[in-house]
């Protein structure tokens, strides 16, 4: 069998010859199809899906995004990761997602075991169960799925019949409040490891050694966590006052894997299809990974240097390839900063010409407004229809300072400038309240700027130039959450009632602004913001906090209809702890802290400079025009490699 057996790993055998006998049957009966909501986000068979015999592989993987079907199949790292496992021969990956909380309910009352799409199998007879973990707020989500799949939650409870978990994404560069609930965590970029995991399995298997002893031995592959085999102890105070490795062999630091050479790992050109409209509907192209910026709030801007491009002619390749294989109306190019691809102008004109031959629609996300992107823009968007998006985070030059946006007043009106002389007349801003140092003067500042904004489009286009009027500025602000490895990972957090304080000075400011009608203010929720950075910089004493929850009725806590802020915070009390001490204190340089054992490539010593650089309102460069020393350079490939071979960058 693929699965782990009670008497330790067996090899393949009839199931799988079995299930290959069979005819693929869905796992609902269409009496329940017929009653729930979007039943084409549990039938699998879309395009491009993978279908294998499995009496001909070895492992079987599930892969999961905890969230519903719209939401995870709009994630590009989840087709390349389908993509890579699935050329494998030995294995087939398939897909689950969170059923909605309708058929929850009906799974529940009928005991249907929660299946993976493609076979309709049940997800507990797999041998792996991966999940992408993207976002905080999805924790009691990843509970859901493995309660659904009839798993047990905890993993020191799962028997040699079980699958083995594994988490990736973004929030495993602080696993600790799910260590209870995973085997392995993969902290990087997944194209690199996975073979050597999957092969040493089999050998394990092979060898009828147990489940325990292959987590010990992927706990020595580089770039595995395996908790288990950690202990953590905590001081008076409440913080951390050791964590280690309990046995010989483990390894005290895990660094991150990375894809040195974007041209040798593959792309998914056949990316699923799926049948109902999801959130990002479109073909993907991912063009490049890491940012040169350097903003002192991003952690995808730190835990992805170095940048590393993709080869311009394999992506003109990728992009008709795309568009053959499925029919999409638009292609999107993925990027953390768009702009910053060296050969962007170079593949944006092969795909205005491309694109308008098939009569497709092309998505520049993350672009700097400046001429040459406005007049990309210009070209690729239908005027009347698209606005233009600005980031400017901060409403004040000094604040934009303190974070590093590397963006200027000057920069931004400029760029508005452009845009109404092209045609726009809508615009979006997005502002963080809650940043470090922040004042209201600070706060008042984003209404300021969006009322020069406005005051911009009326100096700039003549009446008789204006369509429809008025000009239309939606400011939406959002809540600043501390992150992990970002040089604020040590900042105090606001409270909800601060947060809740900003937004009304925000909105009072707005109120008082000239072009106040051509401006609409927007704001997000704060108890949701302060519960997310609860468990962004949390410990391992969560997971009582996660699992009590989730048995109290707790998930889909990303959706705003279904977060209980009381149940979390009175839960957390009910374990001895309290959000105040995950979030609202300033944390000591010197504290141990929970994501400390995970290199990520940019150095504790950096991010203090750049803590230290934010007090003083000091601004730094970004990687291509003076190399920061952040230690990315380590992994010898990328912006850092290429610039210095080159002679041009001054290392500090």
């Amino acid at each position: 069998m693929a699965s782990l057996e009670k008497n330790g790993m067996a090899q393949s055998g009839s199931r799988h010859e079995a299930a290959g006998s069979r005819e693929r049957k869905l796992a609902l009966d269409d009496d329940i199809l017929m009653r729930i909501e979007k039943p084409e986000r549990y039938i699998g068979g879309e395009v491009n899906a993978v279908m294998k015999d499995p009496s001909r592989v070895e492992v079987r993987f599930a892969f999961c995004f905890p969230d519903v079907y719209e939401i995870g199949m709009s994630h590009l790292g989840l087709q390349i990761l389908y993509d890579m496992f699935n050329r494998m021969e030995d294995v087939w990956c398939e897909r689950v997602f969170s059923p909605w909380v309708d058929l929850d309910a009906v799974m529940r009352e009928r005991n249907i075991p929660l299946f993976a799409l493609e076979s309709q199998d049940p997800v507990r007879d797999f041998d792996f169960l991966g999940i992408t973990i993207q976002y905080e707020m999805c924790y009691t989500n990843i509970l859901q799925v493995l309660d659904l799949a009839q798993i047990p939650l905890l993993a020191v409870q799962r028997g040699e019949e079980c699958p083995i978990v594994i988490g990736g994404g973004p929030c495993t560069y602080n696993p600790e409040p799910l260590a209870d609930f995973f085997d392995i965590f993969y902290i990087g970029e997944g194209e690199t490891r996975y073979r050597e995991l999957i092969s040493l399995y089999e050998d394990c298997r092979a060898r009828g050694t147990g489940r325990v002893e292959f987590l010990r031995r992927a706990a020595r592959l580089p770039g595995l966590y395996v908790p288990r085999f950690y202990d953590v102890t905590y001081g008076e105070d409440g913080a951390i006052s050791s964590f280690f490795p309990v046995e010989e062999g483990i390894p005290a630091v895990i660094r991150k894997e990375l894809v040195t050479d974007m041209d040798t790992v593959s792309y998914p050109t056949r990316p699923i299809v799926p049948f109902l409209k999801v959130t990002q509907d479109r073909a993907v192209m991912e063009i490049q990974r890491g940012c040169i910026r350097g903003c002192r709030f991003c952690q995808a801007g730190q835990i992805y240097r170095p940048v590393r491009e993709r080869d311009v002619e394999s992506l003109k390749a990728y992009a008709l390839e795309l568009l053959e294989n499925t029919g999409h109306e638009e292609l999107s190019l993925s990027s953390l900063s768009s702009s910053d691809y060296s050969a962007l102008p170079e593949l944006v004109d092969f795909l205005i010409e491309e694109c308008g031959k098939r009569h497709v629609n092309i998505s520049l996300p993350s672009l700097r407004i400046d001429a040459f992107s406005l007049d990309v823009m210009s070209k690729v968007q239908d005027v009347k229809k698209s606005s233009l998006t600005f980031a400017p985070e901060a409403g004040s030059q000094r604040l934009r300072n303190v974070i590093n946006k590397g963006l200027t007043e000057e920069a931004i009106l400029k760029g508005a400038a452009l845009a109404f002389e092209g045609g726009w007349s809508r615009v979006k801003l997005y502002f963080m309240l809650g940043l470090p140092t922040e004042t209201l003067e600070d706060i008042r500042g984003i209404a300021e700027l969006s009322n020069k904004i406005a005051a911009t489009y009326f100096d700039t286009v003549p009446k008789e130039k204006r369509n429809g009027g008025r000009v239309q500025i939606v400011a939406s602000t959002s809540f600043f959450v501390p992150k992990p490895f970002t040089p604020f990972q040590w900042a105090a957090q606001c409270t909800k009632e601060e947060f809740l304080d900003k937004a009304y000075q925000t909105r009072t400011a707005v109120s008082e602004q000239l072009n106040q009608k051509s401006i609409k203010y927007n704001w997000h929720e704060a108890d949701a913001s302060v519960m997310e950075g609860v468990l962004a910089r949390g410990d391992r004493r969560l997971g009582e906090v996660i699992r009590r929850v989730y048995e109290q009725g707790g998930f889909y806590d990303a959706w705003g209809e279904y977060y209980d802020n009381d149940r979390w915070m009175e839960t957390l009390a009910e374990c001895g702890l309290s959000a105040d001490f995950y979030t609202h204190r300033l944390r000591p340089l010197d504290e141990i802290l929970p994501w400390d054992f995970i290199d990520c490539g940019v150095t504790k010593e950096y991010l203090k400079r750049e803590w230290e650089k934010a007090g003083r309102e000091e601004v730094s460069e970004n990687c291509k025009e003076k190399c920061q020393a952040c230690g990315a350079a380590g992994f010898g490939c990328g912006i850092c490699f290429a610039e210095r071979q080159k002679g041009k960058q001054t290392v500090l």
